[in-house]
């Protein structure tokens, strides 16, 4: 917590200087000012001890923070927000998670109450309140990912069960939530477990922040389920951690038909599966040795079997989407009419749709290359599905029908960013808007690349596959043609997909593919959120006709590069020097061969304003034949047909 003060770039050396800090850890009971008048304990209270460099900026963009936050756990299928504020070199990112089992008049007022919590911490550059009912936290650097950095903090009853059974009931449950909750779409579960012999019951909860990693959950839920076993037997117990938080009662707090399901989740985790698995290996070990030597031999001689055996371990654990009924969609769409449809692609069209419960989707409408690919699309479908990112459209469902593939995506109104640089809303976007753009794109990429349990290359980055929600954060919309990086992290491909403009050289001419094909395409569409320029768009220089990137090249050569801002942007809305350095970053981003380009983790890094000053970009010297992006010259403004089917938004959170 608040390692790091947002310093200004030419301060960045005393960062390295920043020690970690000291917290002050109170417990106190605190009651709930909900309708139910519930009682809600404050569990952990953690301040920073270090200040901010100005307190003006500071608190204004806390605010505007926590505002953010409260704004979206107003919706009533928020439990999870998260928002980042950043004027003057403050940054104040902020994360508020509240449990499931609350009503959203009950969330809010956790929220209310926790925001009272932790400005007892006065003016210091992070702070973090955690209670039985909802976890507050704000710092001045990104904390998102965080989750095992408190060690084992328990809380522990002072009331003991004399019943001999209460022991092995709660370590079962204990147990159970630990396997189910990481595999859960929210990474949340509760349950309860009645006591053998006995009228008892035994309440419990589990839950992660949904920023991290589906292992990281179930570590930090390890470490936290074993923290409480050692409470018993006390009546009660909680476990924290910055990435989740584990609670038993003997006690209802929460209602009999708020429980989770966990037998779908379970598979391969119940303790009487483990003890037979325990036993299976026990007896065979001789054989499986055979058997395991076997194997090795036969992955050095059969690659491309080995690629697949990677594919099908690295989904055969994940939950899997929805399956929707072909009837529901055809009714949510009215057929798929015409006035339903938001737009089409080369890949499929996408409609609007609104299912039996009111949820408003988007459908998108795919053609499967054959029928006998249908492990493949198995396997795809469950690793977009268990994607949870604030900037990564969600996957709600799926159906197969006969040749066709129906995505049910989210649903956002304001559509793709294409429409906000060079379509009907063009010049309406503001200089912060278009950063937390540029920024949220750059976290959505790292995720994928580095921070899922699988590396995930989406290969068709471009404008209108970014969908913008109401506060304008953007989310990575359209999957479907996202191919899972092979071991040496690189392939030839058969079939480029993407966008011309947008695409990398390297995977254009010769079907290269790495992360660093995402990392060119993004340096793309920042130069178009930068210039409000489309790509491929004419830009006529002393009677030359260039395309974006290379009269951002020649600009920046020049020492010009100012002049590639939006002339719409208002002036006194940015400083030069901080666009300066982000045009200049976006050109390290197109620059070949892809070895020289920065990873999406370090384009996060040096937007995050935490590392030291960046490389200056370099031109291209290869001898290779480059890739030209061609030249629109029909002058057109005609928006984009895609469309915010193709993938949704929420704000900036993750539920």
């Amino acid at each position: 917590m608040g390692k790091h003060s947002q310093i200004p770039a030419r301060n960045w050396r005393l960062v390295g200087m920043a020690v970690l800090a000291v917290f002050i850890m109170m417990v106190e009971p605190v009651k709930s000012q909900s309708s139910s008048n519930r009682s809600n304990t404050l569990v952990r209270r953690y301040c920073s001890q270090y200040g901010v460099l100005d307190d003006e900026f500071f608190l204004r963009n806390l605010n505007t923070t926590l505002s953010s936050l409260r704004r979206q756990l107003a919706n009533v299928t928020e439990y999870h927000a998260v928002a980042r504020t950043i004027i003057n070199g403050e940054s104040v990112y902020g994360l508020a998670l509240c449990r499931e089992y609350l009503s959203p008049s009950e969330c809010l007022n956790c929220f209310d109450m926790a925001v009272k919590g932790v400005r007892v911490c006065g003016i210091v550059n992070g702070g973090h309140v955690i209670y039985d009912d909802c976890d507050l936290r704000y710092e001045n650097n990104n904390f998102y990912t965080e989750a095992n950095v408190r060690g084992n903090v328990g809380v522990c009853g002072n009331r003991t069960s004399s019943q001999e059974a209460f022991r092995e009931t709660v370590k079962d449950l204990l147990s159970d939530l630990r396997v189910a909750t990481p595999r859960t779409p929210d990474f949340y579960a509760a349950s309860t477990r009645r006591l053998k012999g006995s009228n008892a019951t035994v309440y419990a909860i589990a839950q992660c922040n949904v920023n991290i990693s589906q292992s990281v959950c179930a570590e930090c839920l390890s470490i936290r389920s074993t923290t409480l076993a050692n409470c018993l037997p006390n009546t009660f117990g909680r476990a924290i951690d910055a990435g989740c938080f584990m609670r038993y009662s003997n006690n209802a707090f929460f209602r009999d038909n708020q429980t989770t399901d966990l037998t779908p989740f379970l598979k391969d985790g119940n303790s009487s599966t483990k003890r037979a698995i325990i036993g299976g290996v026990l007896g065979g070990a001789g054989f499986l040795l055979i058997v395991l030597v076997f194997l090795l031999w036969h992955r050095s001689t059969k690659s491309s079997d080995r690629q697949k055996d990677k594919s099908t371990g690295a989904t055969e654990l994940l939950q899997g989407p929805m399956a929707y009924g072909y009837n529901d969609l055809v009714i949510a769409t009215n057929n798929f009419s015409k006035d339903h449809k938001l737009g089409e692609g080369a890949f499929g069209e996408v409609y609007k749709g609104t299912l039996r419960d009111g949820e408003v989707v988007a459908i998108k409408k795919t053609t499967m290359a054959s029928r006998g690919r249908s492990t493949y699309f198995d396997n795809e479908l469950k690793i977009i599905s268990n994607v949870h990112h604030r900037h990564i459209m969600r996957l709600l469902g799926y159906c197969n029908k006969g040749p066709h593939l129906l995505l049910v995506l989210e649903f956002m109104e304001n559509g793709s960013l294409d429409k906000f640089l060079y379509g009907e809303k063009q010049g309406s976007l503001t200089w912060k808007q278009r950063f937390e753009i540029i920024f949220g794109i750059a976290r959505g990429l790292a995720y994928l690349h580095e921070q899922y349990h699988v590396t995930i290359i989406h290969r068709d980055i471009k404008s209108s596959n970014i969908l913008i929600d109401d506060d304008f954060q953007p989310k990575l919309s359209d999957f479907g043609l996202v191919r899972l990086l092979p071991e040496d992290k690189t392939h030839i491909s058969t079939k480029v997909a993407g966008t011309f403009g947008y695409v990398a050289p390297e995977y254009a001419i010769h079907g290269q593919v790495s992360e660093k094909v995402d990392t060119y395409s993004f340096g793309v569409v920042v130069l178009e959120i930068i210039s409000g320029r489309r790509c491929t768009d004419g830009i006529e220089v002393e009677s030359i006709t260039q395309n974006l990137v290379d009269y951002a090249w020649n600009l920046y050569e020049n020492g010009t590069h100012v002049n590639l801002i939006d002339v719409t942007l208002n002036p006194s809305e940015y400083e030069q020097g901080d666009v300066k350095k982000i045009i200049e970053l976006s050109l390290m981003c197109t620059q070949s061969p892809a070895s020289t380009r920065p990873s999406m983790t370090e384009v996060v890094t040096l937007l995050s304003d935490c590392s030291p000053e960046q490389r200056s970009p370099l031109r291209s010297t290869v001898s290779e034949p480059h890739l030209r992006i061609p030249i629109d010259t029909s002058n057109t403004s005609a928006p984009s047909t895609s469309s915010n089917a193709t993938a949704s938004t929420v704000e900036l959170s993750g539920r």
